[in-house]
């Protein structure tokens, strides 16, 4: 089959000694994304960190002495950058928004999730391509792909197709949806809520917002935040369910397995019931929620987690290898528009039938 069907499977290096050269690259990759950033606002440091990493991976390439630091990067800054992006958000938030508010997010989310791992399935591709697609353009986009990259069992190149599904369709609502506006009749709160609930970026959010004002931007932000929140419980329960599939097949296997035959040598490391950073993420929204963290110092926190999941996005776009992506075809990029149509239909439904 495809590139897209199997993960070949690769331990990084992390030693202090070998992970320098890696991060100093991937240093400059950051810079360059937010230089990109104060240049063209709607362009997003994550998006330029993981075209680059694809850039440099297929031209000049990624030695081994870099390699460490890269992987490092795309593994171990991703958790921290998830963790801190939990103070983005609090319980006051979730609060204002309301019932009605918080019926149009989790609707959108379940019927976009499940919507579109059912359309992956139908265009044969992978679980874990589809997984990637459906967490994305439910929840963050490019954050969420990361964040269930493991638990999907992705390759570098599913990731790096997700987010650019991701990222194209965010792009396309930055201008379609305020030119539907007019026609759907939507304007103010009930224009945000659309766009918050069917857009992926926070920056996307905000620059498809910006035409219907004030109140629809504040609105927009409110909603794709509170879609954020659904990040750890999601992750907790894929991780909760790949858990109890794993332990079927091993105890499958051991039914099969002959009393006298020895003990095999390799052992298969089974993923927490509920990962570390998901734990530090909720620990992160408790803390913003109870008012004591400084105003400034959720700047600085917002600052650094945009660069470390730039970074992270970064070496994930260095695993990237364009030849094999041609074999892939167009069936990702069908499922990704089917997301993208399925996250504002469900979602302009959701803000018409459920009162403000």
């Amino acid at each position: 089959m495809t590139a897209l069907l199997h993960r070949p499977k690769t331990a990084p290096a992390v030693g202090s000694h070998s992970i320098l050269p890696g991060l100093a690259l991937t240093a400059a990759a950051v810079a360059v994304g937010f230089g990109v950033h104060t240049w063209i606002d709607a362009v997003s440091p994550l998006v330029v960190g993981v075209a680059l990493g694809a850039v440099v991976a297929n031209t000049v390439g990624i030695g081994e002495r870099l390699m460490p630091g890269v992987r490092f990067a795309a593994k171990r800054l991703l958790r921290v950058g998830v963790v801190l992006l939990g103070f983005q958000l609090s319980l006051g938030q979730l609060r204002t928004l309301g019932g009605p508010g918080l019926g149009v997010v989790a609707l959108t989310v379940a019927v976009t999730f499940f919507g579109t791992r059912w359309a992956g399935r139908r265009l044969g591709l992978s679980d874990a391509m589809s997984l990637l697609v459906a967490t994305g353009y439910s929840i963050c986009g490019a954050s969420a792909i990361a964040a269930v990259e493991d638990i999907a069992g992705a390759d570098e190149e599913e990731v790096a197709f997700s987010i650019a599904l991701v990222t194209l369709c965010g792009t396309l609502s930055i201008l379609v949806l305020p030119a539907l506006a007019d026609v759907l009749g939507l304007h103010g709160a009930a224009f945000g809520s659309w766009v918050g609930a069917s857009v992926h970026d926070v920056g996307q959010v905000v620059a498809a917002a910006t035409p219907g004002g004030s109140l629809a931007v504040q609105t927009a932000v409110i909603v794709k935040l509170t879609r954020v929140v659904l990040l750890a419980p999601l992750v907790a329960g894929l991780s909760i369910a790949r858990r109890r599939r794993e332990r079927q097949a091993c105890a499958g296997v051991a039914a099969e397995t002959p009393t006298n035959t020895p003990s095999g040598t390799t052992v298969h490391r089974r993923p927490p019931m509920i990962p570390l950073f998901v734990v530090g993420f909720l620990a992160a929204v408790a803390v913003r929620s109870s008012g004591i963290v400084p105003a400034a110092t959720l700047t600085a926190i917002k600052d650094v987690q945009a660069a470390l999941l730039a970074a992270a996005l970064f070496g994930l776009g260095c695993g990237v290898s364009v030849a094999r992506l041609r074999r892939v075809g167009g069936r990702p990029l069908v499922l990704g528009l089917i997301s993208w149509v399925l996250v504002a239909g469900v979602a302009l439904a959701a803000t018409r039938v459920l009162p403000r």
